[in-house]
C-alpha cells in the first residue's frame, strides 16, 4: 500500500480500505478473517449499548470515541457482504440517501435535492404519519418483489400480509419492543384516550397475577408478567415517560444508593453481611434523604 496515496483518501476511504487490509486473506487479520455477519452481531449490540452508556454519563470525548467503533462495525458488514457479492459500503450509503430524500418530500417536493430550498408549514407529528405511510408503501412494494422472486414460501398467512409492524426488529431488548408496538397500535386507533383506564388495567394485569401466583403454574405465572410489564409499559407511554430511560435511571438510582450503604458500613468497620434487612432498610431509607 502507497502512504502518500493512502493519506490522501478521505477519512471513510481510509477506513474502508483498513478494514479490507484486515480481511485480506494473505496478510489479514486472524480474527477479522474467521468473522461472519451473523457472528458480529453480539459485539454490534455491545458497541451499542457502549454508545448509550457514553450518552447516559454526558462524556462526548468518549461518545466520539464509541461512534467510531459503531461505525467499524457498518464497514465490517459492508467488507464482508462485498467479499459474497451481496452489496458494498457504497451501495448502503447510496440505499440511505435515497430513502431519506423520499420518506421527505417536505423537504424534497420532486424527490430530488435540487428542489431543496422550498419552506413548509407541516408540522413534526405530520411529519411521522408521513413518514409511517411510506414506509408501509415501500414495504408492499418490497414484498411484490420478494412474490415474484419466489422468495416468500411455507410463511404463515400472517407473515405474508403487510403489516404495521413490520419493521419493528423482533431483536429489539423486550421493553422498547413493547413500547414501539405499542406506539405503531396507537397511531392506527388501537389505544384509551387517556390515562385512567391504562391504571385500571395495570391493577387488574396485577390482581390476574397473583391469582396465577396461587396456581403455582410457572407457565401462567410468566404470562401474566409478561401482561403486568407490557401494561407497566403502555402507562409510562400515556404519562409522555420514555420507559427505557426512565427504568435506567432508577437502575442507577438503586446502585448509587446502595453503593452508598456499602460505603456508609465500610467506614463503621462493618459489610453487608454484618447487617440485617431492618438496617439495610434503614441505611436505604437515609440515603434516598440524602437525595441519592
Amino acid at each position: 500500500v502507497d502512504e502518500t496515496e493512502f493519506k490522501e483518501k478521505t477519512a471513510i476511504e481510509k477506513l474502508i480500505g483498513l478494514m479490507a487490509m484486515l480481511r485480506d486473506q494473505e496478510y489479514g487479520c486472524p480474527w477479522d478473517l474467521e468473522q461472519s455477519i451473523v457472528s458480529l452481531v453480539p459485539y454490534t449490540l455491545e458497541e451499542v449499548y457502549e454508545v448509550v452508556d457514553a450518552i447516559d454519563k454526558n462524556d462526548m470525548l468518549e461518545l466520539e470515541d464509541e461512534l467510531g467503533d459503531l461505525l467499524f462495525q457498518v464497514v465490517f458488514y459492508a467488507q464482508i457482504a462485498r467479499e459474497e457479492g451481496l452489496f458494498t459500503f457504497d451501495d448502503v450509503a447510496k440505499a440511505i440517501t435515497t430513502k431519506l430524500i423520499r420518506r421527505h418530500p417536505h423537504v424534497f417536493p420532486d424527490s430530488t435535492v435540487e428542489s431543496f430550498g422550498s419552506t413548509s408549514d407541516i408540522s413534526s407529528d405530520q411529519v411521522v404519519v408521513n413518514w409511517e405511510a411510506i414506509k408501509q408503501e415501500e414495504k408492499a412494494k418490497k414484498r411484490k418483489r420478494q412474490r415474484r422472486k419466489g422468495q416468500i414460501k411455507n410463511q404463515k398467512f400472517t407473515e405474508t400480509i403487510v403489516s404495521i409492524f413490520d419493521d419493528v426488529p423482533r431483536a429489539l431488548p423486550a421493553l422498547e419492543r413493547a413500547h414501539k408496538l405499542q406506539k405503531r397500535a396507537a397511531r392506527v386507533g388501537f389505544d384509551w384516550n387517556d390515562i385512567a383506564p391504562v391504571i385500571n388495567k395495570l391493577k387488574e394485569e396485577i390482581a390476574e397475577f397473583e391469582s396465577a401466583l396461587a396456581t403455582q403454574d410457572q407457565q401462567q405465572i410468566n404470562a401474566e408478567m409478561g401482561d403486568v410489564l407490557f401494561t407497566a409499559i403502555n402507562l409510562a407511554r400515556h404519562g409522555s415517560v420514555e420507559p427505557e430511560i426512565a427504568l435506567r435511571s432508577a437502575n442507577q438510582r438503586f446502585v448509587e444508593r446502595f453503593k452508598w450503604i456499602e460505603s456508609t458500613l465500610y467506614s463503621q468497620g462493618q459489610t453487608l453481611h454484618d447487617t440485617n434487612l431492618e438496617q439495610l432498610d434503614q441505611l436505604w431509607d437515609q440515603a434516598k434523604q440524602k437525595g441519592l
